[in-house]
């Protein structure tokens, strides 16, 4: 008779102490042989620490990691992979100046020099078993996120990869590449490899995962097999606190237009017209490529308008540049955080003042102890997880990264705000409070323009959907008639 399966990877009592918070805290895991084991928690709940642990990225205070039996006090970057343990991060790995056949093979030569023809070959083959359309020789620099994500795991699959780590990987996809990363997924599951899968998006975990384990504060709290929970049940294990609705309710009366676009062309689209309302919520939807980013860059005065007027409030204004825009009252709250929203090597801070420097002088010098006060006060509505404002924004979790570029926008004063997937890598708690904070901000009369590819997000947060495919306008849906079969077929032109 067989015994029961031995767990390929345990970790026990795992701690990882940094100068006045602890990441990690006793916290012991079992991940089983061929399962999808999702691991959930808050921004700051401490799984991207465990994610380092097993990887070898950083060693804990305490504890210790076994890989099938054999226990090791800590991993290194070499002992794992050498065991078969890969990651894929948020952030991707890749060296974009090399395509995705030498990605893939970066450090193995088949032979005694470079053999091009051969690293191809293996690329080609790992792209066919995941029936996924990419050449080899593509450059990385040049691809999709999504390509890139798929290059990411053909890599640890040609390293003969026995657990893998996803961190959050449909942040980036359209529902078609999402299914294809699930399609990869049980592919990989097929063959007895593990896959931690780290998400938000709880309708994923529910599809895909066997099992769900619960972080909160650098604790463990639970395991559950995923087939005998609830999202409400999660959802209180991971936030500990009871939360109302997902989405709150929106009874106030709309205003008058605050923004109308019309006919608007840029390189990037054609001959967009709409416009918004003061305490109203406006959905943008359509695939990557369809023109939503860039719309709303024309709007923010970042991309050159060919032709076409904009009018804030009424009067025609020319936004040549990001600061007009900030001056008219119009914030950009942008899906690139990193490279377009965030001051990394700045403190929180001094990130939260600086595009209202201007208003928080007298006579040339900084009043610094309103600086403090702002931030502080979105700090803390904002619960961004920090020992203190003047932590450096670099040192953050990807979340409480975007909630800086939240705090930023709304401390600059703006009275329109685009938001650019506003939630993304954002956890379940902490998307409440931002979308309260959204419904706050509409119902002082204020206009929101959201930009999501989170389909459960925009019918539950618009007041009204406008659709973009190919560069131009698609469609309008109004509130009564949303439905995610109109506006995908509306997407797909």
């Amino acid at each position: 008779m067989n015994g029961p399966v031995a767990p390929v990877l345990r970790l026990e009592g795992i701690t990882k102490l940094y100068p006045g918070v602890a990441a990690l805290q006793d916290v012991t895991m079992e991940f089983m042989p061929g399962e999808v084991h999702a691991v959930v928690g808050e921004n700051g709940a401490g799984k991207s620490t465990m994610i380092k642990s097993i990887a070898g990225a950083i060693r804990p205070t305490s504890g210790f990691i076994e890989y099938k039996g054999e226990r090791h006090e800590y991993m290194s970057p070499t002992l794992s992979r050498s065991l078969g343990i890969e990651v894929v991060y948020q952030e991707f790995n890749l060296i974009d100046p090399l395509s995705a056949a030498e990605n893939i093979c970066l450090g193995e030569k088949y032979g005694r020099l470079l053999n091009r023809r051969k690293i191809n070959q293996v690329a080609q083959e790992i792209f066919d078993m995941f029936e996924i359309d990419i050449n080899p020789n593509a450059l990385v620099r040049n691809m999709p996120s999504a390509q890139q994500q798929i290059v990411e795991i053909a890599k640890a699959v040609s390293k003969n990869v026995r657990i893998l780590i996803l961190d959050e990987p449909t942040a980036p996809l359209t529902v078609k590449e999402t299914e294809a990363l699930f399609r990869i997924i049980g592919f990989l599951k097929s063959r007895d490899v593990t896959i931690i899968y780290i998400s938000h998006r709880m309708d994923e975990i529910f599809r895909i995962s066997d099992r769900v384990s619960v972080l909160r504060d650098g604790r463990y709290v639970k395991t559950l097999n995923t087939n005998e929970t609830n999202r409400q049940e999660l959802i209180g294990l991971m936030v500990g606190r009871e939360l109302s609705d997902s989405y709150p309710k929106r009874d106030f009366e709309l205003g008058e237009t605050a923004l109308t676009v019309e006919h608007i062309t840029t390189d990037a689209v054609t001959d967009v017209s709409f416009s918004v309302r003061r305490g109203e919520i406006l959905g943008i939807s359509g695939l990557v490529g369809s023109g939503r980013t860039e719309t709303v860059r024309a709007i923010f005065g970042a991309d050159k308008l060919k032709s076409g007027d904009i009018f804030v409030h009424g009067k025609k204004v020319r936004l040549k540049s990001p600061k007009d825009a900030i001056g008219n009252g119009i914030g950009l709250i942008p899906e690139d955080r990193k490279h377009q929203g965030l001051f990394l090597n700045f403190s929180i801070l001094w990130n939260t003042s600086i595009v209202n420097i201007k208003n928080l002088c007298r006579g040339g010098i900084v009043n610094q102890r309103r600086e403090r006060k702002i931030a502080e006060e979105f700090e803390e509505k904002l619960r961004i997880r920090t020992p203190s404002i003047l932590q450096t924004v670099r040192n953050l979790s990807g979340g409480n990264q975007q909630k800086v570029v939240i705090a930023k926008t709304l401390a600059a004063n703006s009275n329109i705000l685009i938001f650019d997937e506003p939630t993304r890598g954002i956890d379940v708690g902490a998307r409440h409070e931002i979308y309260e904070l959204m419904n706050a901000f509409a119902r002082d009369g204020n206009t929101i323009i959201m930009i999501t590819s989170d389909m459960e997000e925009l019918l539950g947060m618009s007041d009204r959907i406008i659709v973009m495919a190919k560069g131009r306008l698609a469609g309008e849906v109004p509130k009564d008639e949303f439905s995610q079969i109109r506006i995908l077929t509306l997407a797909s032109g």
